[in-house]
């Protein structure tokens, strides 16, 4: 699925995203960092994803003319190198040819792939455009026009419309932004670069298995930048494992104008990762006076009618139905929201591991099904931590003996986990928030 850098299952009041130009269009960030080890299967699969395998061929062929970048001579040699792999992972010479045959080396996409992690956005500001009023009025449009459709996906899947339409709306502000980068390019032009080489290689693979399948012509696989694709951003692994041909014309087609197929998959993969029916995301809760801060973290799981016995309600008071164990999150610390947040929050974070996303699709879905803004105030006086402030951050932290587990510049739970511990140290409230201040205060 579409965003490929995994950052922080844990606390993301800043976190790197990638936006794009309009408010219409609003993309988180890239992912996934881990690569995955290629699957032997081409049946559903918690981890991976890719072409059912075939044998290799055993010819040596011809490598069809790329367009090549002078500033880049070896992309044309990796292309070759490449093919005995691609060959040996089951890919056709005839599908090579007409794959690269006016594939390029993007330079725009190593700039965009370098760049990304100064790309900085507070949690509010990106709920605020991930919530607009475009976005909720497109959104509600949107459903009405592909009630029928998204109906039956709903009874299919038993995924909830709106959580469907508000990946939709996130991913490509309900198909206007689907991307028009040449996939076979980006990501061959990315495996060459070498920064996440086999990752990326892998992905070529499956988008060559797309190829092959017929399901579309090669320049008509078109995306963002960084390989994901279509009017809800699969990355080729998760569209050969995922993708469902819920029209019934024999492909599962989720490039074209009719997002019938984008819409199922989305539906699909999301239950395939255990959506519960029924089940909230999350919900907005208020935190009571003299709370221990320190049970505020996803590994402490308990029913809400036990949290409400600590005096956590929703926010008129009432205590959090029963609908399953639940953590809460604060997000910006304890200035800031708070959430009651269940399983389905989990299985969001399968599409996309920043925590801002998954508030971002479960905050829209919400506002579709008709209900109001986030009630709590946030910490607008602070700013997004830049990349090196975030390394500096971590840096300081385990100097100071609360190790970070690594120095990345990503605010995962280790850091958090840190973050607690000094804040506990220090006689301050031990929320996890990574802030500007918290790092002024180490300096």
């Amino acid at each position: 699925m579409s965003l490929w850098l995994r950052v922080s299952t844990g606390v993301l009041a800043l976190f790197a995203t990638q936006v794009a130009a309009t408010d219409l269009a609003l993309r988180p960030v890239v992912r996934p960092a881990t690569p995955v080890a290629l699957s032997q299967s081409a049946g559903y699969s918690a981890d991976v994803i890719r072409p059912q395998a075939r044998p290799a061929l055993a010819r040596t062929a011809e490598v069809p003319p790329v367009t090549e970048i002078s500033a880049n001579p070896g992309y044309s040699d990796w292309v070759r190198a490449f093919y005995p792999r691609a060959r040996a992972g089951g890919i056709s010479e005839a599908t090579l040819k007409r794959a690269f045959s006016g594939a390029q080396y993007l330079p725009d996409v190593i700039r965009r792939d370098r760049n990304q992690s100064e790309f900085t956005k507070t949690l509010w500001d990106y709920l605020d455009s991930a919530a607009s009023d475009a976005r909720i009025r497109n959104g509600k449009a949107a459903l009405q026009k592909y009630a029928s459709t998204l109906n039956a996906i709903e009874k299919r899947y038993g995924v909830d419309k709106e959580v469907v339409a508000a990946v939709w709306g996130l991913e490509s502000a309900y198909g206007s932004y689907r991307g028009d980068t040449d996939i076979v390019s980006a990501l061959s032009t990315l495996a060459f670069d070498g920064r996440r080489g086999a990752f990326f290689e892998q992905q070529l693979v499956a988008a060559l298995g797309i190829l092959q399948s017929g399901d579309v012509a090669p320049r008509n696989m078109t995306g963002s930048w960084a390989g994901a694709m279509g009017h809800t951003q699969f990355i080729p692994t998760s569209y050969l494992d995922y993708a469902v041909d819920f029209n019934g014309d024999g492909r599962r087609d989720i490039w074209s104008d009719d997002p019938t197929d984008a819409l199922a998959s989305t539906a699909a993969y999301l239950a395939q990762f255990g959506w519960v029916s029924g089940m909230p995301w999350g919900v907005e809760v208020k935190i009571p006076q003299g709370f221990d801060y320190t049970l505020a973290d996803r590994k402490t799981l308990r029913m809400p009618s036990d949290w409400a016995r600590l005096g956590i309600t929703d926010m008129s008071g009432k205590p959090v139905r029963d609908f399953g164990s639940a953590s809460i999150l604060l997000p910006a610390g304890a200035q800031g929201a708070a959430f009651m947040i269940f399983k389905n929050f989990e299985v969001i974070e399968r599409y996309n591991t920043a925590d801002a996303y998954v508030i971002g699709v479960g905050h829209l879905s919400d506002r579709l099904k008709g209900a109001g803004p986030i009630q709590s105030d946030w910490p607008r006086g602070d700013r997004a931590l830049t990349f090196a402030e975030r390394k500096e951050l971590q840096d300081r932290l385990t100097r100071a003996g609360f190790s970070t587990q690594g120095i990345d510049g990503r605010i995962g739970p280790n850091t958090i986990d840190a973050v607690r511990s000094y804040q506990q140290s220090a006689g301050l409230i031990p929320d996890g928030y990574p802030s500007l201040r918290l790092l002024e205060r180490l300096r």
